[in-house]
């Protein structure tokens, strides 16, 4: 067993997974998971640029996972970065201050990229549960990854639209009003219209969920009194009970949703609009999936994703 790190920095999150990697079979035996808030992409959608305060939490959060890394033993790690830096024109400072936190060049991958490692982290997992076509959708901060495969990708598709991006620019009452929300689901349909011409959502068989967005929602439909990744991952629920709680948290003000005892604290001011995205989602694959004569399944949640990809890639083996 090699004992190897991932580290997914996100639009609001940056997430830490030590794990022991077996090179021959692929298996991954966590040793620790960690999550922390940061909200890197503060603003990025607007300013184009990193905020100082923003690249600071990040940094910060970096330097404590590098000392955890020593810590533990770990023989190589992989650092990550998605949306909301590879948006940003003052990436630069976020590479540099990254190498000198932790030794290691971070990667500012592309959203082909991303798509490959969340199906990769979440398959790895599921396996053969579930029969595929599996459409994997990573939902994140700044940017919505859809993926379609069995047993590897086939097509994929990255769309600009996330729980921060969307909150941003659209959802700024509390709760949102009537029109804040139309004109966010209206930018939401928008990139799945771009998205359904290069992945064909109509051939998806089983609908799979990644992302803290989506296990919230999980979380709520399913009334955990608190979060618990043993119960959420895997779950599988109708789609109408998933439309119901992403509803449900979406109008809900900020208050209400801060008084549920599974809701990380940096995840209620836009877990409103991470909610849409998820519902708008799983109603366009219902509808396009209805419009060939099927119906969608179940739809599941897997705790597994991008950051056990790239933990595997870590090991070289994904």
């Amino acid at each position: 067993m090699t004992r190897v790190a991932g580290i997914d920095c996100g639009t609001n999150s940056i997430r830490l997974l030590v794990a022991d990697v077996d090179p021959a079979t692929g298996a991954l035996v966590d040793v620790e998971r960690t999550m922390e808030v940061v909200r890197l992409g503060q603003g990025v959608d607007r300013t184009g640029r990193i905020a100082p305060e923003a690249l600071e939490r990040a940094l910060v959060a970096t330097r404590r996972y590098a000392a955890r890394c020593t810590e533990l033993g770990v023989e190589a790690i992989r650092y990550v970065a998605t949306s909301a830096t590879r948006d940003a024109e003052n990436r630069r400072e976020f590479v540099d201050g990254v190498r000198t936190a932790i030794g290691v060049e971070p990667e500012v991958i592309d959203g082909a990229e991303e798509a490959r490692l969340s199906f990769r982290g979440a398959t790895g997992v599921l396996g053969s549960r579930h029969p595929g076509p599996l459409l994997v959708v990573d939902l994140g901060g700044g940017s919505t990854e859809l993926v379609l495969g069995t047993d590897a990708p086939v097509a994929s598709y990255s769309m600009d639209v996330g729980c921060v991006r969307m909150t941003e620019r659209h959802l700024h009452s509390d709760p949102p009003t009537t029109s804040e929300i139309a004109a966010a689901a209206a930018d939401v349909r928008a990139a799945l219209d771009a998205a359904s011409a290069m992945v064909p959502l109509e051939r998806t068989v089983t609908l799979v969920g990644l992302s803290g967005t989506v296990t919230t929602v999980t979380a709520h439909a399913l009334g955990l009194p608190r979060y618990d990744p043993l119960v959420i991952d895997g779950t599988v629920l109708p789609v109408e009970a998933v439309l119901a709680a992403a509803d449900d948290l979406l109008h809900r003000t900020h208050a209400e949703r801060a008084a549920l005892g599974f809701m990380h604290p940096g995840r209620v001011d836009v877990i409103g609009a991470g909610a849409l995205v998820w519902a708008e989602v799983v109603r366009r694959v219902q509808r396009d999936v209805a419009a060939v004569g099927r119906r969608l399944g179940p739809v599941v949640t897997s705790e597994h994703d991008i950051l056990d990809g790239i933990t595997l890639s870590a090991a070289g083996i994904a």
